[in-house]
């Protein structure tokens, strides 16, 4: 789906924006944030640890199943990539959601993946 597709709704958007935030809090080149069916958001930035690498995707799917969620209603990512990592797409898929919005890092959509 091209950017000038895709209209975010207002829940959709603050994803974004959580994102950008993770990811500026911490330098990181990624952020994601994802939404269960709740409506609670967890957010992470990406991990780059000698010992442990996440995706920020990843992170934040693993930062909402710890908190006990089983299933997710909406993920947003923002990076520089036009790709969102394959592994990271397989998790939510875990938990129902099949695609997730890709923005750039100023929080321009750029398509919705998955």
């Amino acid at each position: 789906m091209a950017e000038s597709d895709v209209v975010l709704d207002p829940e959709d958007a603050k994803l974004v924006t959580l994102a950008r935030a993770s990811a500026a809090r911490t330098g990181a080149d990624e952020g994601a944030a994802v939404r269960d069916s709740d409506g609670r958001t967890y957010a992470a930035a990406t991990v780059a640890l000698p010992s442990l690498t996440l995706s920020a995707l990843q992170a934040a799917v693993v930062a909402a199943v710890s908190s006990g969620v089983r299933s997710l209603e909406a993920a947003a990512v923002v990076s520089g990539s036009a790709t969102v990592d394959a592994a990271a797409i397989a998790a939510v898929r875990d938990l129902g959601l099949a695609s997730v919005v890709l923005a750039d890092p100023d929080g321009s959509v750029q398509a919705v993946v998955g």
